[in-house]
């Protein structure tokens, strides 16, 4: 296998000088890599914005009404440095819109999907680079308009993030339905845009640009993921962007799909009548249950490329875990109802909602399966991006666990709006695809920036990550048990629930500590961006494409066309000199020989 010095084939494309190819390079580039890291750093800053907004929630829950230190004062000068009722709505709203939006959805697709999915299948580039480019900058205006939605009268959105009519669709309903609202659902339609340009890209790219011998069942696990991600983006999107015209049409041009006839707010007539509000939420959450797996699949993916590397063994049941997402993303499309048990609804229909959620557990019980079958009786190394996938691993399967209690009707009843569905969303959403983020980072940061991040630093962050996590968030479970509801800005004024302030103030700390632990994480990502130790191109001995070219790739990623001889998971193999099998190593008995290229795949 080549150990060439990162950089070497890098430098050989360097762009002619000037602002302009440095715009063309950097800023409005066409090339994936490039695009991927724009991507990465927008999201990451997003992350830190969104955690933020969740430590403030926190503060709120643990010590109600009270200064909150070093920002209080400043912020909420007029409160007296508390958080008023109505900032509060504000805050969980945009924490999980940020989170949602721009933070999880795009640093999976936009991210990994745009590094990783030329490399691994043997592509110099996507199919549509302009497409590509611009799926990014249509980002911006999204961000801009979620920004400046903190700073106009009213404040942000704060109807929370499903944002139900009529409360988001009346503006005098509350003062987050003003201008924030309009400028949350801008953006969302030009998010949903952008996640459009990608999805068709994605999908044109893995169909018909790989390499000579990649075939379909030749793909690795994180290919996989997000090639299902993007036919579920295509076919799910379009209705929720759809959804977000049609209440900017109420808001704005007056309207009424979603403000019924005689609705009075707030003392006063809404302006448009003879609509349906739960015509949003069956729009809303057509789009958002799939989201969850949108949200999940490549994370799915990933660890599973991370496990086999790292167990030094092949996959347990390769196709049935390609079986078991595109499953998991079939389903997805007809439980969407079990969001709406408490609407109201047939029972008949309830019964079928209930069932069909209940059978996602399948799907997923084979992949946590599999996953265990793949580090059984394997040669683990127990690295950073291990450790994450590991965490991956069991976070999935309580928050997995967990919502199959969300599934049944009459439990979903008694636990709906209370703090264990902010558990469940939380160990799927950060025990399970944060943390597969954090194990992708360590893992292709070589391949990125062709330095290794520090690995002593990165358990750390691991177990301080992990530890406080689950002291947050799994206590939820039990205040959500207990009837605790969320978005109340004090619960407390209930007498039920003022003796569970107590843990809320633990979680609080935890939350605070598992901030500060992603300051370990910052410190080393970017030291490392500099100082990092220099690594050739296969420091894992790992067996896909990517691991073939320099660290970081130059533009056209590869030396040569490479040729696919094999499935990406040959570890072990006795056919092998090495414990890995890398897909572009001929068979031993072609060595020496003229190999004729495989068949194209495309």
């Amino acid at each position: 296998m080549s150990t060439t010095v990162a950089g070497s084939h890098a430098h050989s494309h360097a762009p002619s000088q000037g602002i302009g190819a440095f715009l063309r390079t950097y800023v409005f580039s066409l090339d994936h890599k490039v695009i991927g890291i724009q991507f990465l750093f927008s999201t990451l800053l997003w992350f830190v914005v969104g955690g933020l907004l969740a430590l403030a929630v926190r503060w709120q829950l643990a010590w109600p009404w009270s200064d909150m230190p070093i920002v209080g004062r400043m912020l909420f000068s007029a409160q007296g440095g508390q958080i008023s009722p109505e900032f509060y709505t504000m805050l969980f709203t945009m924490h999980a819109t940020v989170m949602i939006f721009f933070v999880i959805i795009p640093i999976l697709a936009g991210a990994f999907g745009n590094f990783l999915i030329p490399l691994m299948i043997g592509a110099d580039d996507m199919a549509f680079p302009t497409l590509n480019m611009l799926s990014y900058w249509f980002m911006w205006p999204a961000f801009v308009a979620m920004t400046m939605s903190f700073f106009v009268a009213g404040g942000a959105s704060a109807g929370g993030w499903t944002n139900y009519p009529p409360l988001s669709t009346v503006q005098s309903a509350s003062p987050g339905s003003h201008t924030g609202q309009t400028l949350w659902l801008i953006g969302l339609t030009f998010v949903g845009v952008s996640s459009m340009m990608g999805s068709v890209n994605y999908m044109t790219t893995i169909i018909q640009m790989r390499a000579p011998g990649m075939t379909m069942f030749r793909l690795p696990m994180t290919i996989w993921g997000m090639f299902i991600t993007a036919v579920l983006q295509a076919f799910a999107l379009p209705v929720l962007t759809a959804a977000g015209f049609m209440q900017l049409c109420d808001r704005l041009l007056g309207t009424g799909f979603f403000i019924p006839e005689g609705l009075y707010v707030n003392g006063a007539e809404a302006q448009a009548g003879g609509g349906q509000p739960l015509l949003w939420q069956h729009l809303f959450w057509f789009y958002s249950h799939p989201a969850v797996y949108i949200m999940i699949l490549p994370a799915m993916g990933i660890v599973s490329d991370i496990l086999t590397v790292f167990s030094r063994k092949p996959l347990f049941g390769y196709k049935p875990m390609i079986y078991s997402i595109s499953g998991i993303a079939g389903l997805g499309f007809i439980v969407w109802g079990h969001h709406m048990f408490m609407s109201g609804m047939n029972p008949a229909l309830g019964m079928t909602f209930m069932v069909s959620t209940m059978m996602i557990a399948l799907p997923s019980a084979i992949k946590t399966f599999n996953w265990l079958g793949t580090i059984w009786g394997g040669k683990i190394t127990y690295n950073t991006p291990m450790l994450f996938a590991l965490s991956f691993v069991s976070m999935f399967i309580i928050g997995g666990l967990s919502g199959i209690f969300m599934a049944a009707t009459p439990v979903d009843i008694f636990i709906h709006d209370t703090y264990f569905i902010v558990g469940h969303i939380h160990y799927v959403l950060f025990g399970g695809t944060a943390f597969a983020v954090f194990g992708a980072i360590y893992y292709w940061f070589p391949k990125m920036f062709g330095r290794m991040m520090n690995d002593s630093w990165g358990k750390a962050h691991f177990f301080f990550s992990f530890i406080f996590f689950n002291g947050t968030f799994f206590t939820m479970h039990i205040l959500g048990t207990g009837g605790f509801p969320r978005r109340y800005a004090d619960p407390y004024h209930f007498e039920t629930f003022k003796h569970l302030q107590s843990m809320n103030q633990f979680m609080t700390i935890c939350a605070l500590g598992m901030g500060a632990a992603q300051i370990i994480f910052a410190v080393n990502f970017f030291y490392s961006l500099f100082f990092g130790p220099r690594c050739g191109r296969n420091p894992w001995r790992a067996n896909s494409l990517e691991w073939s070219a320099p660290s970081p790739p130059g533009h056209g990623n590869f030396d040569s066309q490479p040729i696919v001889y094999r499935g990406p998971y040959e570890y072990n193999n006795p056919e092998a000199d090495d414990d890995y099998y890398p897909q572009t190593t001929p068979p031993p008995a072609t060595h020496g020989q003229s190999q004729p290229a495989p068949a194209l795949a495309h």
